[in-house]
């Protein structure tokens, strides 16, 4: 029978699996980290701080929404891979695991980290953070480019469709029946275009920032997959940050426009090693799809099973909306002509 940790009986636990000296004094914090897990802080008075993540079947919405516990595992190894394709210090070392639990422990990032989301709706811009992130995923992309022991490893999409193609995708034409069509379309092209590593949850809530460097958490929903998804689910979030804010939107229609240009024009060489952009990676193609996964994701957001919590007047869901079907029934000729078009909406 699986043990659910808590803050409450994690230092009895970790004592009795000898993580933990019998007399040493530790405290434990639960942390808010997203919907699916229980994550909990484990601050030493002697050793280093760590992070204990265990899996949780029934997600914490509204709306009933359930995932394989053995999630997690996917998670560890993505965490030990990106170990190699990032530079030292992005991404927490895993520790120790337990596999009995489905819950497994990893370095702490300083206790002072500022969350990049909290940091946007608190009004601080930062167009640095904005473009090493895009340098981060063009990076992660580039080098998991058709490779094949990836494919082969993180190739299954049972907790993907679990946690996003069917709580996001399938779920808004319930709302929205009229393009169901459409998005059964966009979900058996993404599936045509599994050509790298894909992180599924690349979002400010995941984004920690301290002063030596930007860190990258949370990663169960990764996948060998399409990077179109990356890209439309991170842009979603700083367009509706757009939308949050109205007519002082455009700050954060910038950021998503510095991260575009960064992630386009990272030089990272190509594990092909010829220096060559196959179709995929190519900004023309790849910014069409983006489009694509930028509208679902948005309308997700307002209509799926994961809303966000800062949009909660019906006007602003309404512009979401609006903006998105705009992106679906009359698709601009690139992400900075879908900029424009949700600059003007909110300036008019």
């Amino acid at each position: 029978m699986i043990q659910e940790i808590t803050a409450e009986n994690v230092i009895s636990y970790l004592k009795a699996q000898h993580h933990l000296e019998p007399e040493e004094t530790a405290t434990a914090e639960a942390l808010a980290w997203g919907v699916s897990n229980i994550v909990i802080r484990i601050d030493r008075e002697d050793g280093a701080d760590f992070v204990i993540k265990q899996s949780r079947k029934q997600l914490r919405t509204q709306a009933e929404w359930f995932s394989h516990l053995d999630r997690i595992w996917r998670e560890l190894e993505v965490m030990q891979e990106l170990q190699h394709l990032l530079p030292a210090g992005v991404v927490p070392q895993v520790l120790f695991e337990d596999r009995e639990n489905y819950l497994f422990a990893m370095e702490a990032i300083d206790a002072d980290h500022k969350v990049w989301k909290g940091e946007l709706l608190d009004g601080k811009f930062d167009q640095n953070i904005a473009r090493e992130l895009g340098t981060y995923l063009s990076t992660i992309h580039r080098q998991s480019f058709l490779n094949e022991q990836y494919q082969a490893q993180w190739g299954d999409w049972e907790i993907f469709d679990q946690l996003r193609i069917d709580p996001f995708y399938r779920f808004i034409v319930k709302a929205h029946p009229e393009i169901k069509g459409w998005v059964d379309e966009l979900i058996e092209e993404m599936s045509a275009n599994r050509v790298c590593l894909v992180l599924a949850d690349f979002s400010p809530k995941n984004i920690l920032i301290t002063e030596e460097r930007i860190h990258l958490v949370d990663f169960e929903t990764a996948h060998y997959g399409d990077p179109a998804f990356d890209l439309g689910f991170f842009l979603s979030h700083l367009l509706l940050k757009a939308i949050h804010y109205q007519q002082e939107g455009d700050v954060c229609i910038s950021l998503a426009e510095s991260f575009w240009k960064e992630y386009v024009n990272n030089q990272s060489p190509l594990p092909t090693g010829d220096g060559s952009q196959p179709n995929q990676l190519e900004e023309q193609e790849l910014g069409r799809r983006t489009i694509q996964h930028l509208a679902a994701c948005m309308l997700a957001r307002v209509d799926g099973k994961s809303t966000v919590d800062y949009l909660p007047e019906s006007l602003m869901q309404d512009q979401v909306r609006s903006f998105a079907l705009s992106l679906v029934l009359d698709p601009p000729a690139s992400l900075q002509n879908a900029n424009l078009r949700l600059s003007e909406m909110l300036n008019s």
